[in-house]
């Protein structure tokens, strides 16, 4: 009987917590399937897609979301617009790539409770942020505010978000400003706050991207970092009485996703419940203890 073989690619993967949840995944449906991690530099990217054309599909991960692209034999629409693929499937010895970001992005907020994403601040604006601010837009964000410490960089991001939102006949705001513009501001309020940003990610667990005045103006906050599961800022929100959207679930939501675009069964909601539980309990198990 065939075994499918599956990997993730990137640089570093020692807290990657893909096996464990692709595993789980096959276990529910009943895959006979192989998950690994492949990391190495990134001159050594072009070799290794090729190799990875004898295997069923792979996901990607940073620093490779973008460079991986030229490599491929096509993208979907999707993952041209937010300009990265964490997915590629094989057909047929034709790489083909996706992204499922946006699609694990809506599941956590969901398992939450948060069905609109309303006025939206985008923390950050790199390839995290750009895959989650595309997705609110899409879904019927009424506008999106990015913060980003230097305001040109974002300014790309939010010309693709009104072209696109132009294109699709979609009436949203998008609008820049600095963090220190964010700050000072005490009038606006917005309906969700979305961290695309590294900070208070592993193992510099003690950094908050914006203060508690700013996440007083929210009314839901999702926080990207996944680990820890609890993260300062998504502790400040719990405090300040506001949703708390853990990344865990956004993680699991994509992974999800890719096995169905590699043609494996669909997983069910309370399932991927559970398995997000179980992942948060398996990730402080891992790295419990770890410094700081």
């Amino acid at each position: 009987m065939y075994r499918k073989q599956f990997a993730l690619i990137g640089c570093p993967l020692g807290h990657s917590m893909s096996p464990f949840l692709h595993e789980r995944l096959f276990s529910f449906s009943g895959t006979d399937a192989s998950y690994e991690l492949m990391e190495f530099p990134r001159e050594e990217l072009p070799r290794a897609v090729e190799r990875l054309r004898a295997y069923d599909g792979f996901n990607i991960t940073i620093p490779y979301k973008e460079a991986v692209i030229p490599l491929l034999d096509g993208i979907d629409e999707k993952a041209r617009f937010f300009g990265s693929v964490n997915t590629v499937k094989n057909e047929n010895g034709k790489l083909y790539g996706h992204t499922t970001d946006g699609d694990g992005f809506l599941f956590a907020l969901a398992a939450a409770g948060v069905t609109e994403p309303g006025d939206v601040l985008l923390l950050g604006s790199g390839g995290a942020s750009r895959a989650m601010g595309g997705t609110a837009l899409l879904a019927g964000a009424s506008s999106v505010t990015i913060a980003a410490r230097n305001p040109a960089r974002a300014e790309p991001l939010a010309a693709d978000l009104r072209a696109i939102a132009e294109a699709k006949g979609l009436s949203c705001r998008v609008a820049v400003e600095t963090f220190e513009a964010l700050e000072a501001d005490r009038a606006s309020r917005y309906t969700l706050l979305v961290n695309g940003t590294p900070v208070g990610m592993h193992p510099h667990t003690e950094g908050c991207p914006v203060s508690a005045d700013v996440v007083e103006r929210c009314g839901a906050v999702f926080d990207a970092v996944y680990n820890p599961d609890e993260t300062v800022l998504l502790r400040t929100a719990k405090r300040l009485g506001k949703t708390a959207v853990h990344g865990i679930g956004m993680l699991c939501g994509q992974a999800a996703k890719a096995q169905e675009l590699w043609g494996l069964p669909a997983c069910g909601r309370e399932a991927l419940l559970a398995l997000s539980a179980d992942a948060v309990a398996e990730m402080n198990r891992r790295f419990k203890g770890e410094s700081k």
